[in-house]
């Protein structure tokens, strides 16, 4: 898996009634982490963000990485598809549908441990329950590793290619035209055309931007435990998928440095030790593990 083991070399240079609804909803058995994800959605309503424009991991990663205009992402970057993949299986553990295996006497690492469906309720996103599918379906279960693999179509084994996700960044593309973020256009490129997605909302990407830098900046706990687990998990997945450097880029010389400085201190985090704190999530973990070992 050529893609995960070229990244582990660290940073690419530059270049109120809402919070007692969703207790109502916990108090009916949702699970921890299904819970966060409604509080959050909550949050964002209370905020100004309308349902239409919440976006999942997968959709910011990949919002960040297309160029505004030309409406495509950089045709170097081979390492956004799998980063995409390590985006699902974040997304589905924040949602309470994965888990990983009990660790064990022994003390099983995080890539050694199998991915688990925890619960195979539908998430209203055809890509998450695709992959959901695939790993509930699947015996014996895989590890977070090989589903990255699978799941991205980096796998020698014929018998197993059916795992792969076609198409993942258009179909997230196109989920970001029906929730008014992006337009589809199509642009000649002298041999082809090609099916293009140039942003018609600048005020979403630029609200992820600024959440992404605040997150490093202004709002920096200096604990990843203490921040948010979908913003930790953006920015480790933004770094992955090589587009992370696309939200610093407008920052001054000083504010990026230190932006840099900070995410290198999350990079340099041993996820073995940060799966083990209190209200960790170790599916989480053991992708960060998967792309930084």
């Amino acid at each position: 898996m050529t893609s995960l083991t070229q990244r582990s070399s660290g940073l690419v240079q530059r270049r109120t009634e809402a919070s007692r609804g969703a207790a109502a909803d916990k108090d009916k058995g949702l699970g921890e982490e299904e819970y966060e994800l409604r509080k959050d959605e909550q949050d964002e309503e209370d905020s100004g963000d309308s349902k239409e424009t919440r976006l999942t991991l997968m959709e910011e990663v990949l919002l960040l990485g297309l160029k505004d205009r030309e409406g495509y992402t950089s045709f170097w970057n081979d390492c956004i598809s799998s980063g995409l993949r390590g985006c699902m299986l974040i997304e589905l553990a924040l949602r309470g549908r994965l888990q990983l295996e009990a660790s064990g006497m022994r003390r099983k690492s995080l890539l050694a441990r199998k991915v688990i469906c925890k619960s195979d309720a539908a998430t209203g996103d055809v890509l998450l329950d695709e992959a959901l599918k695939h790993i509930k379906e699947t015996q014996p279960p895989e590890t977070v590793q090989s589903w990255i693999e699978l799941l991205s179509g980096e796998t020698w084994n014929p018998l197993k290619l059916h795992y792969q996700l076609r198409n993942v960044r258009e179909r997230l593309a196109k989920n970001l035209v029906e929730k008014g973020v992006l337009t589809t256009e199509k642009q000649n490129f002298l041999l082809f055309d090609m099916t293009t997605h140039p942003l018609t909302n600048s005020n979403i990407k630029q609200r992820l931007i600024k959440k992404v830098q605040e997150a490093v900046l202004d709002k920096w706990v200096n604990d990843p435990n203490r921040m948010d687990k979908r913003l930790l998990a953006l920015i480790f997945l933004a770094h992955s998928s090589d587009v992370l450097e696309n939200a610093f880029a407008p920052l001054l010389d000083d504010q990026y440095d230190l932006a840099m400085k900070r995410v290198r201190q999350l990079l340099d985090l041993e996820p073995e030790g940060e799966s083990m704190k209190a209200n960790s999530n170790e599916l989480l973990w053991a992708v960060v593990a998967a792309f930084t070992k």
